[in-house]
């Protein structure tokens, strides 16, 4: 098992979740960006930086996710493309998505890059806050622990 982390528009603190399980399980965590961030110092956690560009990262995540794996991303896309895979895939905010849900997501995601394309405001999401780490690192660890099993 494997850790990925879509790691441009993850937020610091559920960077953070990942890593103090990653030492504590010894799980290998790679984060996958295309731009230079830190990670910190571990024989668990690495950094893969991709050319700029769109869906440059989440093409190299799909190309070498395994089953098993699990992917951190807020990119329903992309997680559409993971659940294919027989990976597991977890929002941000906690939220894992499914063979079931995960076509949803799609189908409201184009409906809402749709209006947003015709001029709508729509707003965006909820700010990241305490109760959204929260409940990730609660998804998360469930996740890791059922995994590790």
């Amino acid at each position: 098992m494997k850790i990925w982390l879509d790691a441009d528009a993850c937020p610091k603190d559920a960077k953070e979740v990942v890593f103090r399980a990653s030492e504590r399980t010894k799980v290998p965590v790679t984060l996958v960006a295309n731009s230079f961030m830190r990670i910190p110092r571990s024989s668990f956690i690495s950094f893969i930086k991709v050319d700029k560009g769109d869906d440059v990262a989440d093409f190299y995540i799909v190309e070498h996710v395994e089953p098993g794996d699990l992917v951190v991303t807020a990119d329903v896309p992309l997680a559409a493309l993971v659940v294919e895979k027989k990976a597991t895939a977890l929002n941000p905010r906690g939220e894992i998505y499914t063979s079931e849900n995960v076509r949803e997501k799609l189908s409201i995601r184009d409906f809402m890059q749709g209006l947003r394309d015709n001029g709508m405001q729509t707003g965006g999401p909820a700010p990241y806050d305490v109760k959204a780490k929260e409940k990730f690192a609660n998804s998360f660890n469930k996740l890791l622990s059922v995994a590790l099993k």
